[in-house]
């Protein structure tokens, strides 16, 4: 095979990874290989001779995800390095107002890999164990990004997944909306994502 054949076959591959990237978390991985390999602009019999099985492209997939999602996570944190440090919770509750936004329940295949490959990779634990490194990186990543003080920003993160899933699962209908606007609500009232004590009165 020429140089040029090489680069070609290359350019294909990483085509083929990044519209599966987006077509996974946007559809499922039942997504078929025909109908990747056609959104790709490719021929199907193309894809057996660049990955070894569809396992292997997912895996891929949610790797090219969260490296992207890590690339622009450097970028931010450079940026956040020439800040205030008093700006770390101005930049927290743009994520969480970003993530919890009806553009990221309609998007998920330009969203948060965390959130759009949960489903199936919950369903499929060998395939999980698969891509558990990159998967496993990308949620402590994540919820670093939202830690505040001794709060490791876990329970952030998993109040912030949970609602835009259950948002999605109820898209068309008002409650799609509340629940949304429930979780911001509670990770924005005191900077913490804890709930402000209730005053009562006798």
């Amino acid at each position: 095979m020429g140089r040029a054949s090489r680069a070609q076959a290359q350019e294909n591959r990483q085509r083929v990874v990044a519209t599966a990237s987006w077509m996974f978390r946007e559809k499922g991985t039942t997504v078929s290989v025909a109908d990747l390999m056609k959104a790709a602009g490719l021929t199907h019999g193309g894809f057996y001779k660049q990955f070894a099985s569809k396992e292997d492209l997912v895996d891929e997939a949610i790797a090219h995800a969260f490296g992207k999602e890590a690339a622009h996570s450097a970028v931010a944190l450079e940026e956040h390095a020439r800040e205030h440090a008093g700006e770390h919770e101005a930049a927290r509750r743009r994520m969480i107002e970003d993530y919890l936004s009806v553009w990221h329940r309609d998007h998920p295949g330009d969203g948060c890999p965390v959130s759009g490959f949960a489903a199936d990779l919950g369903r499929d634990p060998d395939q999980a164990a698969h891509s558990r490194h990159d998967y496993i990186n990308g949620v402590r990543n994540r919820a670093a990004r939202l830690a505040t003080g001794d709060d490791d920003g876990m329970a952030q993160l998993c109040t912030m997944v949970g609602a835009l899933v259950l948002a999605r699962a109820t898209r068309g209908n008002p409650l799609s909306e509340e629940l949304l606007q429930a979780a911001r609500t509670a990770l924005t009232e005191n900077g913490t994502g804890q709930s402000e004590p209730q005053q009562h009165t006798d």
